[in-house]
């Protein structure tokens, strides 16, 4: 999932972020971004961001940047752990925004690894930036739109799945989410590799 071609790829820098690593239920999903020159201002790191500041850029960053999105569903977290997904959900987002080219300056990612060596199809330079949604605006970008996009599934899936309550948990381990799980037991979207929800399935 991309926005069309407003700005030439070539030289250009593109900031990486996930969402998703923790939580119980859900896919991870990250986030590819390209700044345009209108891009909006006050940009930061998801996390610091209210709800609905994070809903006023996520629109924004849309309408002006280049973005691509990834995701990875919970089964195939569960076929290939979670730090494997992260980084597939990764090279989904970039190679969403810029296809197969390869005349990418470069590709920032929050954390301290990429998907270089890691994943086949990852062909762009890449540096990783600890702490880098606070400091580098194309990675701050990443972090909002990766963040919406999950949040947006997970508040549909709550449509089908109500009393894990994750319009407001986003699938993490609450003891709101966990007295459902205990109740209920785990539902397709539930991540079967992850402690809690693997204690459930051996009882």
């Amino acid at each position: 999932m991309s926005c069309p071609s407003i700005l030439p790829i070539s030289g250009l820098l593109i900031g990486v972020d996930e969402a998703g690593r923790g939580p119980l239920a859900g896919p991870v999903v990250a986030a590819a971004v390209v700044l345009g020159p209108d891009a909006p201002d006050g940009l930061a790191d998801s996390k610091v961001l209210s709800a609905r500041r994070r809903a006023r850029l996520d629109p924004a960053i849309r309408a002006t940047c280049l973005w691509g999105i990834g995701v990875v569903e919970a089964d195939e977290i569960d076929r290939i752990n979670i730090f494997a997904a992260t980084m597939k959900a990764m090279t989904l987002a970039v190679s969403a925004l810029v296809g197969k080219r390869d005349d990418v300056a470069m590709v920032l990612i929050d954390g301290n690894k990429t998907p270089a060596g890691r994943v086949p199809e990852w062909i762009w330079p890449a540096r990783a930036i600890v702490g880098g949604d606070a400091t580098e605006p194309a990675i701050s970008a990443a972090s909002i739109l990766a963040k919406q996009h999950r949040d947006a599934i997970m508040h549909a899936a709550a449509l089908e799945w109500p009393h894990y309550g994750w319009d407001r948990n986003a699938g993490y381990g609450t003891r709101q989410h966990l007295d459902a799980l205990r109740l209920h037991g785990p539902c397709p979207l539930h991540r079967r590799s992850f402690g809690p929800v693997a204690q459930l399935t051996l009882i």
